[in-house]
């Protein structure tokens, strides 16, 4: 079985490719001819002939807009090979799905029109392979009809493709010549081109040799689910992602460290007296121990990593960039945990493969980065095993899917940093203070009277006798925060920064009260989520934009509107509005002393003891 994709820029030929080599190999039914014949006439862009391409592109916004946009899959087989391949997106708006087509293939097809030769994403979808594992390139020059199959044109795009890959790591980079339209060099030698002595695309799928990892691997068995349908019966299912395991064979839990060894590989054709890697089996253990999904049963004496900070290179998906300091959700094969890019090392060019300083990444950038995770999980580097080395960031709030990534190592301050139990903790210091301790995130935009309010409620609970601490927006940039600017990636970390100061505060039994317009959700959850459950409470300060530029306290409106201020919140830069704070304050309804009583109130019982 050979699983390879077609990828390369935005019309330059991968449906029409993989299209005619189906006709080609006479592996299409005479309905799919005639539905193929209907379809070219009604959107073809070949006249009356066939368009290939449309075997391919099944949705109707392809065809109306004559682009891949989803990863087709097709099977075939010839005497000699069966064969899996993906017909990918071009648009770069669709990278992810050509990532998700390469993730899997042993082989990549890249296309290139020869008139417009190697483009940025030629370049990209090439690296994005090489990250990906795939160590098999062919360059696919089509269209050489166009410029009446000329040698020179050819052998200039293969010279220009290996001098650019030749620090990718490909084992090998075949270059034919194609038109895919016509059919020349597909699945057969082309009499249009004498002067090529390689083999046909077909001819090369079918001969080059696809080293398998074989199960002299490290065993690995990432645990998908716990299988327990009756009492008598408790067993591990998931799919063997490295490796081979037999019954007596010794394992470990990779999370714990417990051992057991394999009593029965159960799978619903029966027993089995092993099983190797692809297979889908149900594992049962000779000895009761706590396993779950999310963790992964491994051979004793190669272990995967268990770490809770990586590096990874990661490729980004979505309009939003990448910023260190947000929240994500990672989720591996099996495990899910939040996690925080804590440092984007470089971004990688794809035009000239440099290390690029970055401090944000766009979309469809590739990118070196720090991940700290609230959790370990185990895993092994990408290059050593696909399955348990990649890992996808989905965005707390959408569920979107925002970049996907291959691990390189785990970071070494994993294993040197280490909690340290201390004898005095949260509830002891709380208790000293008779209160329990709270961090009062107030919220808006500038000039909505955070601050005053924010000030008026400290000096209520002051008289109380309540320990306090007041982190002020404007103050903190004075000290901790002075070398940030108000860029999103600054706005970003400044709020980081300060969940973490209002963590520690409150972890020494105060009543922590912040002040900062933080404008982005993301940023207000991953401090919410440092928090212990109710300690966190968002009081929205909701006072309209206009009102707020009337108050104008700081002349900043005034000069924002005038352009002499960028990033502005409200005017240059959004500002993301709570959808469930605990507490919503109308500023135009009541006065600040007034508000900040009913904060008190609100708190009462909840948060107070003595």
């Amino acid at each position: 079985m050979l699983r390879f994709l077609t990828c390369g820029s935005v019309d330059d030929g991968k449906s029409t490719l993989i299209g005619r080599l189906l006709y080609d190999t006479k592996l299409l039914f005479e309905d799919q001819l005639a539905a193929l014949a209907i379809d070219s006439r009604k959107h073809g862009t070949n006249g009356e002939a066939l368009d290939f391409a449309l075997l391919m592109d099944g949705l109707e916004a392809e065809r109306e807009q004559g682009i891949t946009i989803d990863v087709a899959y097709r099977f075939f087989a010839t005497g000699k090979r069966k064969f899996i391949v993906a017909d990918t997106p071009g648009h770069e708006e669709y990278t992810r799905n050509m990532a998700t087509g390469a993730s899997t293939a042993d082989l990549a097809v890249v296309l290139v029109d020869v008139r417009r030769g190697i483009l940025t994403q030629t370049r990209r979808h090439s690296y994005i392979a090489s990250l990906l594992g795939i160590r098999h390139v062919v360059l696919a020059v089509n269209k050489l009809d166009l410029v009446d199959f000329d040698q020179a044109v050819f052998d200039q795009i293969a010279a220009d493709y290996r001098a650019f890959v030749a620090e990718l790591g490909f084992e090998t980079v075949t270059a034919i010549p194609l038109s895919a339209r016509f059919g020349d060099n597909v699945i057969a030698r082309s009499v249009n081109t004498p002067w090529y002595a390689g083999p046909s695309l077909l001819g090369h799928l079918e001969t080059v040799e696809i080293a398998g990892r074989g199960p002299d691997q490290p065993f690995r068995f990432p645990i998908q689910s716990v299988v327990r349908p009756n009492q008598d019966f408790r067993g591990f299912a998931g799919q063997v992602a490295g490796g081979r395991i037999a019954v007596g064979d010794p394992i470990v839990a990779a999370k714990s460290g417990k051992t057991s060894r394999i009593s029965r590989i159960v799978t619903k054709d029966g027993d089995l007296a092993e099983a190797v890697e692809g297979q889908a089996v149900t594992l049962v253990l000779a000895d009761e121990i706590e396993l779950s999904r999310g963790n992964m049963l491994v051979a004793p004496t190669d272990r995967p990593h268990v770490a809770d900070q990586l590096q990874a290179h990661l490729v980004w998906f979505d309009a939003r960039p990448l910023i260190p300091g947000r929240s994500y959700i990672l989720r591996t094969e099996t495990d899910t945990v939040s996690c925080t890019v804590t440092a984007l090392k470089h971004e990688v060019n794809v035009n000239t493969l440099a290390r690029d300083a970055a401090r944000s990444l766009a979309m469809n950038g590739v990118g070196v980065c720090n991940l700290s995770l609230q959790g370990p999980v185990a895993f092994d580097a990408y290059r050593d095993n696909r399955s348990t080395g990649n890992f996808i960031l989905i965005d707390r709030y959408t569920n979107a899917t925002l970049g996907a990534g291959m691990i390189d190592f785990p970071l070494r301050r994993a294993e040197n940093v280490h909690w340290q139990a201390m004898e005095v903790n949260k509830q002891a210091r709380a208790e000293i203070k008779g209160q329990r301790p709270a961090v009062l995130w107030f919220t808006g935009l500038s000039g909505s009277g955070k601050s005053t309010i924010a000030n008026s409620l400290e000096k209520l609970l002051h008289a109380e006798g309540r320990h306090t601490y007041m982190l002020d927006g404007d103050n903190v940039r004075h000290g901790l925060n002075r070398d940030l600017g108000f860029t999103e990636a600054d706005r970003v970390e400044n709020i980081r920064r300060v969940a973490e100061v209002a963590k520690l505060m409150a972890d020494a039994g105060l009543i922590v009260i912040v002040s900062f317009i933080s404008p982005f959700k993301a940023e207000r959850r991953l401090a919410r989520d440092m928090m212990e459950e109710d300690e966190f409470i968002e009081i929205f300060v909701d006072t309209p934009i206009d009102e707020c530029a009337r108050r104008d306290p700081k002349g900043l409106y005034k000069k924002a509107r005038e352009g002499k201020i960028a990033n502005f919140t409200g005017i240059s830069s959004p500002y993301e509005p709570p959808e469930n704070p605990e507490l919503r304050l109308d500023t135009l309804a009541e006065e600040p002393d007034d508000l900040a009583r009913r904060i008190a109130e609100f708190m009462g019982e909840r948060l107070m003891r003595g």
